[in-house]
């Protein structure tokens, strides 16, 4: 029962961390989250997070080679982002922050959409993505009352606390550690609290924002953060997608029946650094890196589905090729994405465009036109 456990989570020790899966492979049990989905749903999530982390790799080599602007890295974030993912219902609205690639291709998206970003072909509208797929913010936290004015709708429409779980809906709010100092986060969570939105802010603590460790950032879990704002809080082990997706499965019920917001903090690490502009070798101890990796979300996995006999070599050789050929179609890809023309943008304001647009736009044009004539 979704209150039993919110009442039960009070009392938990201050540093208790929801973990189903060890870092060793091993299986562990939890008091109160369970894992709820099938072993072949486990292989399935094997398989995204290694062709999340392929893609990472890939895109993160196209920007030292120049045919990006930047690439932010969710190395060493698969489990959080895909077991989050799983749990996502019909009616429920996702809301991303910039590092969320594992959802996006759980969701199925193209991952040459998503590049146009970052190469400066595109903005940040996907037009084959999911439609309860929102815009990806690139401003630290400011999707966060965005998705509570988004949750406050659907109670609106009607979409919360029905008979029916499946008439229901919540949304689905991604941000790091670093965002949680933000003024915007504070406020959503004052908002969503007032209003017991069903929300669910799914905070991905990778330890750094940038080069500000989250020990200076707050002296106490920020899962517990939410307690001062009247909802619960969760600490799962962000490296365990088993976890995450029990956790998850468990806030979302809980919003979308009505009962109010949840604070998630999955607890993960920024293996990579925190964009391809940053250096995190000045600032960050290469044994705590190293300590990190041992807590690899990919090998424990691998590890636990291997000693299951649930896949064998062909199967990984299987997805290894089919990773080659993601990245090798996000190299050519990216060269032929097509520039847009910057006129257009005056014409994307207004259904009918206003007078002075209209000349704002020729102005440009003639501006443009006279580098073709001085070259």
């Amino acid at each position: 029962m979704p209150e039993a456990v919110a009442a039960e989570l009070a009392t938990r020790a201050d540093d208790h961390l929801v973990q189903l899966l060890t870092p060793s492979g091993e299986l562990v049990a939890d008091q109160d989250f369970h894992y709820s989905g099938s072993e072949q749903e486990l292989v399935d999530d094997l398989r995204t997070m290694l062709l999340t982390r392929a893609i990472d790799i890939e895109a993160t080599a196209l920007q030292r080679k120049g045919e990006l602007g930047l690439w932010v890295q969710s190395l060493g974030q698969e489990a959080a982002q895909v077991g989050s993912a799983r749990a996502f219902g019909r009616h429920d609205l996702i809301v991303p922050s910039y590092r969320e690639l594992g959802v996006y291709l759980a969701l199925g998206l193209d991952p040459l959409e998503f590049l146009g970003t970052f190469r400066g072909t595109a903005m940040v509208d996907w037009p084959t993505g999911p439609a309860n797929l929102h815009l990806p913010s690139f401003v630290i936290g400011t999707q966060t009352l965005h998705a509570v004015g988004m949750a406050m709708a659907l109670q609106r429409d009607g979409r919360v606390g029905n008979p029916e779980p499946a008439d229901n809906g919540a949304v689905v709010v991604y941000f790091g550690d670093g965002a949680t100092s933000q003024g915007d986060v504070n406020e959503a969570f004052v908002f969503a609290a007032a209003a017991q939105a069903p929300v669910v802010f799914f905070c991905q603590n990778n330890q750094w924002a940038i080069s500000e460790p989250t020990t200076v950032q707050t002296p106490i879990p920020l899962y517990r953060r939410a307690a001062g704002f009247g909802f619960p809080g969760v600490r799962v082990d962000g490296n365990d997608v088993l976890a995450v997706r029990a956790v998850t499965e468990w806030a979302l019920a809980r919003a979308r029946s009505g009962a109010g917001p949840v604070l998630i903090e999955a607890f993960t690490y920024r293996i990579g650094a925190h964009t391809t502009s940053d250096d995190p070798t000045k600032y960050r101890d290469a044994a705590e890196v190293d300590e990190w990796k041992a807590k690899d979300p990919i090998d424990r996995l691998r590890t636990y589905l291997l000693a299951r006999g649930l896949i064998d070599d062909a199967w990984l050789d299987g997805v290894a090729a089919e990773a080659s050929i993601a990245a090798e179609r996000l190299r050519t890809g990216c060269v032929q994405l097509v520039e847009p023309d910057l006129a257009d943008s005056f014409d994307l304001v207004y259904t009918d465009t206003p007078e002075h647009l209209q000349r704002q736009r020729q102005e440009f044009q003639a501006y443009e036109a006279s580098f073709e004539v001085n070259a």
